[in-house]
């Protein structure tokens, strides 16, 4: 293979890597004929273009930007979007001025806090969460009440929501406060499901008072403060992308 063959890449691949969609909605614009590659429509998927063409989405010629990937330990009280027509405390609000638009690997809850990870790797998005890659992420959750053995058995075995079972959880008590009637736990699930460490600890009745994510994947806190971001390493970012690495909890 020489090396002009070397510098290809599916067409779908460069539109991802531009930071504007996913893989996904890549390939959806190309079949919609919404691409062009030196000025002609492309609607076949697998296309393959150099580095030298010319790519152009809508009509706006693409750049490659330089991708940025970031954590933020995410407060309270702030929802998880990059705008807000009611002007709510947003987290595009906290996130640093990177040159190009980063955006979030899933949601938090506006009363939860903790881990969010944002990117313009559109392919890396879509990556972390696709259900297949099963993606441990990690929340600390004070809850109403002395959780018991049996509880702790029914959110590691599975609960029924919306008709389909929750996969496999990890569950570890840190702290059972008798006098004050709370619990403190360590949940880890391989899901997205929305509200899903809420609705799984309320079904064996126990209603979150407080709830923080403490890791996604392998990227914890650490000493990040609220509100605060930092870069990901590169070993990091490696991690992330490379699904051998990602932490599951299903064999």
């Amino acid at each position: 293979m020489n090396e002009e063959n070397l510098s290809l890449e599916r067409l779908q691949k460069r539109i991802a890597a531009s930071g504007i969609c996913s893989r996904r909605a890549a390939e959806k614009l190309i079949e919609d004929g919404k691409v062009t590659v030196n000025g002609s429509v492309i609607t076949e998927l697998g296309t393959k273009v150099s580095p030298e063409d010319v790519i152009a989405v809508n009509g706006k010629t693409l750049n490659i930007a330089k991708k940025h990937y970031l954590v933020m330990n995410k407060p309270k009280g702030y929802i998880t979007t990059l705008s807000d027509p009611q002007n709510r405390q947003n987290v595009s609000m906290l996130l640093p001025d990177m040159g190009h638009q980063l955006k979030p690997i899933g949601r938090l809850d506006k009363d939860t806090e903790g881990v969010l990870l944002f990117t313009n790797d559109g392919d890396l998005i879509n990556k972390l969460l696709h259900p297949s890659y099963h993606v441990e992420k990690e929340y600390l959750a004070t809850v109403e009440g002395c959780i018991q053995p049996k509880s702790i058995k029914k959110l590691e075995s599975g609960l029924f929501i919306e008709g389909r079972k929750t996969k496999p959880a990890k569950v570890n008590v840190k702290h059972v406060d008798k006098d004050n009637n709370i619990s403190t736990i360590l949940i880890t699930i391989s899901e997205g499901r929305k509200h899903q460490v809420k609705i799984m600890c309320q079904m064996v009745g126990h209603f979150v008072k407080h709830l923080k994510r403490t890791r996604f994947g392998s990227i914890q806190l650490d000493k990040l403060k609220p509100g605060m971001c930092r870069l990901l390493t590169k070993p990091e970012v490696e991690k992330l992308k490379n699904p051998k690495l990602i932490s599951t909890i299903i064999k």
